[in-house]
């Protein structure tokens, strides 16, 4: 059944808003003086007598073509009624009326109305187009032993063979031959898929996951949509992957971990050099006597590299630096293996107890940039024919249509 508002009613709402309009108008002006400046669309000033323009309209009671008017305090119109329109055959017809208190009200009921529609149904025999797009349509396992009706199955085919229960008529399944949706060609302007099947008489009706479209529109009828949804993008989530040997490396990159050996080697030498030009890293290899003859130096280069690694392993060495530059040598080291260990131990526990999503694309921006994904969208259906005549500058890339 469709419900429609009538050209006349159009033309008394807009006389009534006019007529509103002009009343507030004339209200405000004889409460306070108004003066008109001209304003310009890009700038942010704005008509002083705005707000009370509009508070005038809220408070204004009237009588107008389609009834009282008036509004409540939030700015709608209320204690008002709309009649409702049915399309017939015999043309357009009263069917109910709404109004804002006790809502819609119709003069016949919805058996009379069914019972209209059960008659013209009666008995006859429906082609229904449709395509096998699971879980709507599929073919039964056992569907080669199968013929007719009885080899589909899904959620569109239940779905109308309960309506043909109710509405009393009989139908015969007939595929589209391409296996499309439909869309039309930029070209030729001819469609395809099941559109096509019905603009040529060959289906009196389709029943599928079918999207609704303003091209569609313009040359078929759809019912009041079974599913509401909108473009989304899919992709296979990321396969967990086994642990490596050595995923021990993965908190720190592959430069920090170079930086810290160079800086591990650096200091190292560092350590070395400073401990043989200071006199106080040399020490008699024998406590006992005053002026020994041979000096010996605990900071060895292999000492140096022993003493550094201890450090960097939180286990310290028995060799301990005397002279005050070879101490802030050491006393840096230290700082800085505090703050790597610090950072490496928090971002091992992490990789270790938490599994890390992998979400390169989280919006068709995304998906646009890259080139290692590949991506597109059925051909002949309403996401590749968004794509194709949009005029954003990310939809207008080149999509594959599988």
């Amino acid at each position: 059944m469709s419900h429609l508002l009538s050209s006349q009613t159009e033309t008394a709402l807009m006389y009534d808003a006019v007529h509103l309009f002009a009343k507030a108008l004339h209200d405000l002006d004889t409460s306070q003086q108004i003066d008109v400046r001209p304003l310009s669309c890009e700038a942010e000033d704005t008509w002083p007598h705005g707000y009370s323009l509009i508070n005038y309209m809220k408070i204004v009671e009237m009588k107008g073509l389609t009834g009282v008017i008036k509004f409540d305090h939030q700015g709608f119109r209320s204690d008002f009624t709309l009649d409702i329109i049915e399309l017939t055959r015999d043309g357009l017809q009263k069917a109910g009326t709404w109004n804002s208190s006790e809502g819609v009200n119709y003069t016949r009921s919805y058996g009379e109305n069914q019972k209209q529609i059960v008659e013209i149904l009666q008995n006859k025999t429906l082609i229904v187009t449709t395509i096998l797009s699971a879980p709507y349509c599929m073919r039964k396992e056992a569907s080669e032993k199968l013929t007719g009706n009885a080899q589909f199955e899904g959620y569109a085919i239940d779905l109308i063979h309960e309506i043909s229960k109710i509405l009393k008529f009989n139908y015969t399944f007939k595929l589209a031959p391409d296996g499309r949706y439909g869309s039309q060609n930029r070209e030729t302007k001819e469609w395809d898929g099941m559109i096509r099947e019905l603009l040529e008489q060959r289906a009196d009706l389709a029943i599928a996951d079918l999207t609704i479209t303003y091209d569609r529109e313009q040359v078929v009828d759809f019912t009041m949509p079974f599913m509401n949804l909108g473009i989304s993008v899919l992709y296979r989530k990321p396969i967990k992957q086994p642990p490596n040997l050595f995923s021990f490396l993965s908190p720190l990159s592959l430069d920090v971990w170079i930086y810290m050996a160079t800086a591990y080697l650096g200091v190292s030498v560092l350590l070395f050099i400073l401990a043989r030009f200071s006199p106080y890293e040399w020490d008699s290899p024998r406590n006992c006597l005053d002026e020994p003859p041979v000096l010996e130096n605990q900071f060895t280069l292999l000492n140096s590299l022993w003493f550094t690694i201890g450090s960097l392993m939180q286990q310290g060495s028995d060799i301990a630096p005397k002279a005050v530059s070879t101490r802030m040598v050491a006393g840096m080291w230290w700082f800085f293996t505090l703050i790597m260990i610090s950072s490496y131990t928090a971002n091992l526990a992490a990789f270790l107890t938490v599994e890390r999503m992998d979400s390169p694309i989280e919006s068709a921006e995304d998906l646009a940039k890259q080139t290692k994904i590949k991506y597109g969208a059925l051909k002949g259906g309403s996401t590749a024919a968004f794509f194709r005549v949009s005029t954003m500058i990310t939809y207008k890339k080149d999509v594959n249509l599988t």
